[in-house]
């Protein structure tokens, strides 16, 4: 067996002001999978990459994106011992410099989501033998270098985990994960920690959008004239444009829920709702779901007090054409009457 492998892998993904484009990316997944696994899951495009000096070490950042907008930045870091308290140090500087290319490329970093991986691999035996180490795994799980955490805090961090072999362990929580692996076979796991980090940052983008455009539909009822007069060309186009949000949002929405489910009940869909959970995904598509709803009953209200106004117009447009034909008749009837008088 080849000498312990240790890492520290970051991730940063941001949403950019430029649609991205390259050559596809193709991941080498090793666990058991469906055949069609790789063809369920967002594909990334090859982006770039920058290296940059951080501790002594020149690192490479390897930009990747999902289209059309979310850059991804990943740095891999090799180590002599990753249960040192010097990694909070390498890992602040990764971020940094991450955070720097995402600006370069117009990122929003309101928008963005940030994780560390750290991976043991080719080891003997089983990955237990790691956990003497307890107190600075939660710690740099939870990105904590002063603060001394509580021994049942520990236990509970240490208990969102998840085995695939006798001899691999992967630990979860909210900022990190720790990979344990005796083949160096967490490209899997990468992948699905990743794409976890997209549904929550794109639940955010979502979330944000919706705010704003709920914020516009209660203005536009808001500033709605007495009786609904409106120009029936802003209300149109007001309605294309929310129409056009709401159907994008649910789109983007459910395709990545769908993709998940293509994963099936194997060990990535296990992992998966793992992090999901972590990450409070479900609570994050309630209110998403919760927002398109008060939408759509917005659309659908100004739609109705469009809708009644358009029928009152039309009433009226009735009962003046009926009075014109009756004045009509009237005139009709006028002129026959002289006509007649005068013979």
């Amino acid at each position: 067996m080849a000498e312990i492998k240790q890492r520290l892998i970051t991730l940063v993904l941001g949403k950019v002001s430029q649609e991205l484009t390259g050559e596809l990316y193709t991941p080498a997944i090793i666990k058991s999978s469906p055949v069609y696994y790789k063809t369920a899951v967002p594909k990334q495009v090859i982006v770039g990459q920058e290296n940059f000096t951080i501790g002594g070490k020149n690192i490479t950042f390897l930009l990747r994106g999902y289209q059309p907008d979310v850059l991804l930045i990943q740095t891999t870091i090799e180590v002599a011992d990753i249960f040192s308290k010097d990694i909070f140090a390498l890992e602040k500087q990764s971020y940094e410099h991450s955070y720097q290319i995402l600006q370069e490329h117009g990122g929003d970093l309101l928008f963005s989501e940030a994780y560390s991986v750290f991976a043991v691999t080719n080891y003997d035996g089983e990955p237990e033998q790691f956990l003497n180490n307890r107190d600075i795994i939660v710690s740099l799980l939870k990105s904590e270098e002063q603060l001394e955490l509580d021994p049942q805090e520990i236990q509970y961090t240490l208990g969102n985990k998840i085995k695939y072999s006798n001899n691999d362990l992967s630990i979860i929580d909210w900022d990190g994960a720790f990979l344990f692996d005796p083949n160096d076979d967490i490209e899997e796991d990468m992948e699905l920690l990743t794409l976890a980090n997209l549904q929550l940052l794109r639940y955010r983008i979502l979330d944000h959008q919706l705010d704003g455009r709920l914020a516009r539909m209660a203005e536009l009822v808001h500033n709605m004239p007495a009786g609904g007069k409106l120009r029936g060309k802003d209300l149109s186009q007001k309605m294309k444009e929310t129409m056009g949000i709401r159907m994008v949002s649910i789109s983007e929405l459910r395709r990545l829920e769908r993709d998940i489910k293509l994963i099936g009940d194997w060990y990535s869909a296990r992992f998966y709702e793992l992090v999901a959970g972590k990450f409070k995904i479900e609570e994050w598509r309630k209110t998403i779901r919760g927002k398109l709803e008060s939408l759509e009953d917005a659309y659908s209200m100004v739609t109705e007090n469009f809708t009644v106004s358009a029928k009152h117009r039309a009433e009226w447009i009735q009962i003046a054409l009926f009075f014109i034909l009756q004045v009509g008749w009237l005139i009709l009837i006028v002129i026959e009457y002289l006509h007649f008088t005068r013979k």
